[in-house]
């Protein structure tokens, strides 16, 4: 496996509920998703450290951009509540490797007298969010 380069990943979400079909999201300019696992500390008398067991995965993550007035998708999507289809390509040079599921966003916008208007949206797993590849 080879290296990349950020510039050519997409995002993909999907406009309505989570039924419907996942269109690229414009304008965007970074991503970051993490995967954690939750841990409860089970350490007992006599043990001679910590002891944890592990509970369940989540998956999480961020995108942001720059604020397109023409789409709706980050707006309507965290005004709704409903779950939504997402795609996560690192790169769409090589499609063999890609993040899915649905997703709970949120949507910030960022407006600045001296710079261009920014949007963001930090999302929450609402389905097994994947990797293929």
């Amino acid at each position: 496996m080879a290296r990349i380069h950020g510039r050519r990943g997409r995002i993909y979400m999907g406009i309505a509920s989570d039924s419907a079909a996942a269109e690229p999201l414009p304008f965007f300019a970074r991503w970051s998703i993490s995967y954690k696992t939750d841990k409860d500390e089970v350490t007992a008398f006599g043990d001679s450290h910590k002891i944890y067991v592990s509970g369940l995965p989540d998956a999480s993550g961020s995108f942001s951009g720059f604020y397109d007035d023409a789409t709706a998708q980050t707006y309507t999507a965290a005004n709704d509540g409903l779950p939504r289809k997402f795609y996560l390509y690192p790169s769409i040079l090589t499609n063999s490797q890609y993040f899915f599921g649905t997703v709970l966003p949120d949507m910030n916008i960022d407006g600045d007298v001296g710079a261009s208007v920014k949007v963001s949206s930090d999302w929450a797993a609402a389905s097994l969010v994947q990797k293929v590849g």
